[in-house]
């Protein structure tokens, strides 16, 4: 939760034969091109009516139908996929863009570097998409490792650099078609960071944290939660539906967000 702003402008932006490539978080995509909750529910319970009729699950989701043509969940590891889906498209002689998902901790692997010098090398039409939530497992990034200015790295490698952050689909959609646009015509990757903030942290106390210890949901499976017990539309600035405020009062944005729950209800009942 806190990821589908993004999710939703990429959908709005792909075109034609756009291939896109994801990580092992790739829910909010999934359900951003298919538009529908049931399918992809009855994957995770590895159901015959599931998206991939129960033979992928949740970490390695790919629905080829709607340009979803790969999924990992091994950290880096779609991003060299990305770079041989885009060198194909290049020896077919075809202007259709590869898409590629990835996140602040992927930026560890050597494959994250490798794959953006092949593909700058080889001019390659790419739209690197990096999530950074500022976690990585259970521990913030700077406590783990020194600071990587993503600005600078690309233009090292003269790749174009963009920033987004905010939650503003209908901002997102109209960068990121310019991004696809300057990929697509310059034959070169575009870098895309993305600042989310993931919700659902929970405070857990222990002999150390009477008083309750942070809990991000990366450090394992949150206490039960249930839809009803919340509210549709929180305070917290991080949350998409927390931006649409400037395109729609509350009370229209709550009484769409409670039809839209229904029908999700509705599907999965």
């Amino acid at each position: 939760m806190g990821h589908e702003a993004l999710a939703v402008a990429v959908d709005a932006i792909m075109e034609g034969n756009d291939s896109l490539v994801l990580t092992h978080r790739n829910i909010h995509y999934n359900l951003a091109r298919l538009s529908s909750l049931g399918p992809e529910l009855n994957e995770y319970y590895l159901r015959e009516s599931g998206l991939a009729r129960g033979h992928l699950g949740s970490m390695n989701l790919t629905n080829p139908d709607r340009g979803i043509v790969y999924t990992s969940s091994i950290l880096g590891n779609d991003l060299p996929v990305a770079a041989g889906y885009a060198l194909g498209n290049k020896a077919k002689h075809s202007d259709d863009l590869v898409i590629v998902v990835t996140g602040d901790g992927a930026m560890e692997e050597g494959a994250f570097y490798e794959s953006l010098l092949f593909m700058k090398s080889n001019e390659l039409r790419v739209l690197i998409l990096l999530e950074n939530n500022g976690w990585s497992l259970a521990t913030r990034i700077e406590e783990r490792r020194a600071r990587v200015d993503l600005n600078h790295l690309a233009s090292a490698l003269d790749i174009q650099y963009v920033a987004l952050e905010g939650n503003d689909p209908f901002e997102y959609i109209g960068t990121l078609r310019s991004c696809r646009q300057k990929s697509v015509e310059t034959r070169s990757p575009v870098l895309v960071e993305a600042s989310v903030t993931t919700l659902g942290h929970w405070y857990m106390e222990t002999t150390d944290h009477p008083d309750g210890k942070f809990i991000n949901y990366h450090a394992g499976p949150a206490p039960e939660v249930e839809i009803s017990t919340l509210p549709i539309l929180g305070e917290d600035d991080s949350d998409p539906l927390v931006a649409l405020k400037k395109y729609a009062d509350e009370d229209t944005i709550r009484d769409i967000s409670e039809r839209m729950i229904a029908q999700l209800k509705s599907e999965v009942a």
